[in-house]
């Protein structure tokens, strides 16, 4: 009984990791084959995008907190 539940386990296990790989291979595969220049471009212009949205919403506080000051100040 016990080696059966290590068996499925295994499996699932196994699948798990395949599915990860085959997932991980469809993205890269996907942003080699876009119509950009290349993939090293296409791979850096997807992380600046995330690093811009958090830029973006740092500017956002840092004007409300200065919105505040001027507040208090009068």
């Amino acid at each position: 009984m016990e080696s059966n539940t290590a068996v499925i386990g295994a499996l699932l296990f196994i699948a798990l990791v395949i599915g990860a790989n085959f997932v991980m291979y469809a993205i890269a595969r996907g942003a080699a084959n876009s119509k950009q220049k290349g993939f090293l471009e296409t791979i850096s212009k997807s992380l600046n995008a995330s690093n811009q949205k958090k830029d973006n919403s740092m500017d956002e506080l840092r004007q409300k907190i200065e919105e505040l000051k001027k507040d208090e100040k009068k």
